[in-house]
């Protein structure tokens, strides 16, 4: 299979879908690998490296877009890369459609089959390639909500740890999933007070068993909410819906009611984002001030992060490459996990999540896929 990894063109995002182990895996089992000329610049991963691995060098975006099979990518096209699209080319990346209705209109009206590395599943009902980018974007949250609370970036001037003598920065959690508890064990790192939200009891449990009362948990519902979110100095919203858009559980009225110059970081702003009042922002252009709350929505928080995110990226991702290399495409989707993945094909929307997002009629994968298997 040929298989191609283009530049990033989004805003700010320097990771890159492949390493050079990853493509030394893929060039040995007998595929050919497509790189973009500079595509690894960004992560520190040369031209030279990638040669090295067994990898072509291609000098643009449409050398790789026009040549190859399986598409690699690390974030959704945008609409500049709307043009490459086409029936005969599968694109493996992180879509986030449910939050995005013109990249799902683009991918059904080219007929791409795209398969999402979020909403792909595992044996225990995990998402194992979301999991890698929502540890880092979590572990992420309290030092850029750390940075968004000095007083020259806009915010009111607290210290997360404070001094002796001086109360740390309140820091609230919405979500207790992979982003969350990575947030609150780095707030709490920080020496942040920390609480964390879920509706999920035993997920605030397993946070208690390894904290021991250092990060407090409480049962999520509207009420507690409420009450919590005017207290807090730094707001980090982490709630997943996998594949569908985020609900919005911080409502206007509450970040209303907090005090000017407090903070919110909310990670789940590439699924719609988890905060009534939440905008998706840029890496260079990173926060807005809304009500005197300083927010935070950058929907592409590991791509600060470049290398250890694409290495991270790659960890997961390769032994999903491989069977889709090694098996073909609609082989492999005859795996329920793989299947999971497939949002659209052959102009159908597969995924339900992002059909109730958008009030687009969903078909079933099997279906989709039957007349060419039957």
């Amino acid at each position: 299979m040929r298989i191609g990894v283009p530049t990033e063109v989004k805003d700010s995002e320097d990771r890159v879908a492949l390493t050079p182990a990853g493509v030394r895996e893929l060039t040995v089992a007998g595929h050919e690998v497509l790189i973009q000329s500079g595509a690894g610049l960004g992560s520190s991963l040369t031209n030279e490296d990638y040669r090295g691995a067994g990898a072509t060098i291609v000098p643009d975006a449409e050398s790789v877009w026009g040549e190859v099979d399986l598409l690699l990518k690390v974030k959704e096209p945008v609409s500049s890369e709307y043009r490459h699209l086409r029936a005969d080319i599968a694109l493996f990346t992180y879509l986030h459609l449910a939050a995005d209705r013109p990249l799902t209109q683009a991918l059904l009206d080219a007929g791409v089959t795209a398969i999402a590395y979020e909403t792909i599943t595992d044996g225990r009902g995990r998402l194992p390639l979301l999991a890698p980018m929502s540890e880092i974007a979590g572990r992420m949250a309290p030092q850029s909500g750390a940075q968004a609370l000095e007083r020259p970036r806009g915010g009111m001037g607290v210290l997360m740890g404070g001094v002796s003598g001086v109360l740390p920065a309140r820091v609230l959690v919405i979500g207790a999933g992979t982003a969350g508890r990575n947030a609150a064990w780095i707030a709490a790192g920080m020496e942040a007070s920390v609480r964390v939200l879920d509706l999920d009891v035993d997920k605030l449990r397993a946070i208690d068993a390894i904290h021991q009362g250092r990060i407090t948990t409480l049962t999520s519902n509207t009420l507690t909410v409420e009450e919590q979110v005017p207290e807090a100095d730094l707001v980090i919203g982490a709630v997943l819906i996998p594949g569908a858009r985020a609900p919005s559980v911080v409502t206007e009225d509450m970040v209303r009611s907090m005090r000017p110059g407090a903070v919110i970081v909310d990670i789940s702003i590439d699924q719609g984002g988890c905060v009534e009042t939440s905008e998706v922002t840029t890496h260079s252009d990173p926060t807005f001030v809304r009500h005197g709350v300083v927010h935070y929505c950058v929907g592409n928080m590991p791509g600060a992060v470049p290398r250890t995110s694409t290495y991270a990226l790659t960890n997961a991702t390769l032994p999903y490459i491989m069977r889709l290399a090694n098996e073909g495409i609609e082989a492999s989707c005859s795996d329920a996990h793989i299947a999971a993945g497939v949002n659209t094909a052959r102009g159908a929307l597969t995924n339900a999540g992002v059909a109730r997002a958008h009030g687009i009629g969903a078909r079933p994968l099997r279906e989709v896929l039957e007349p060419a298997t039957s």
